[in-house]
């Protein structure tokens, strides 16, 4: 059975998400950043009155960290751990993969990243990463971020 996953890129690296969990995919818009926050969470952004947090991926990812640019991209997904924003270097593609196109993640990976990757998508000689959504945020900060009558105030950055 072929499921389609949306690939991008971090830091030369590509990665790849199930396309059913994305909801939408935006240009980098400023944050609002909030204090004391780990896990690569950037800040929230106001979409459309819900706040939104917003995970950084190259700082999840461990990956060299840089300042977000125009040519950045948010990619808004839901998950089990509630709706929030990667911000990525750039989004590639839709892919279709086949269960035979998928790998197991070797031993050998990080710990840290080992637990963030469901498997290795080959394509030829080109390799995607494959993320699991639920597993690479903490599922309590997101929720706290989306909570009904959340006390964060946001500045409205993009009502469309």
């Amino acid at each position: 059975m072929q499921r389609e996953y949306l690939t991008f890129a971090i830091a030369a690296q590509d990665y790849g998400v199930d396309i059913l969990s994305v909801r939408e995919i935006r240009g980098w818009t400023k944050e609002t950043p909030l204090p004391n926050t780990a896990g690569g969470v950037r800040g929230v952004i106001n979409l459309r009155g819900q706040v939104i947090p917003i995970f950084d991926l190259r700082i999840r990812l461990h990956a060299e960290a840089t300042p977000p640019t125009a040519n950045h991209v948010v990619i808004i997904v839901e998950a089990r751990a509630g709706i929030y924003g990667l911000l990525v270097d750039a989004v590639s593609d839709i892919v279709s993969l086949d269960e035979t196109d998928l790998q197991p993640v070797p031993d050998t990976v990080a710990d840290a990243e080992h637990g963030f990757l469901t498997a290795l998508a080959t394509r030829g000689e080109h390799m995607v990463s494959l993320l699991d959504l639920d597993r690479l945020v903490e599922g309590r900060t997101v929720a706290a971020l989306n909570a009904p009558g959340s006390d964060i105030e946001t500045p409205l950055l993009d009502a469309a």
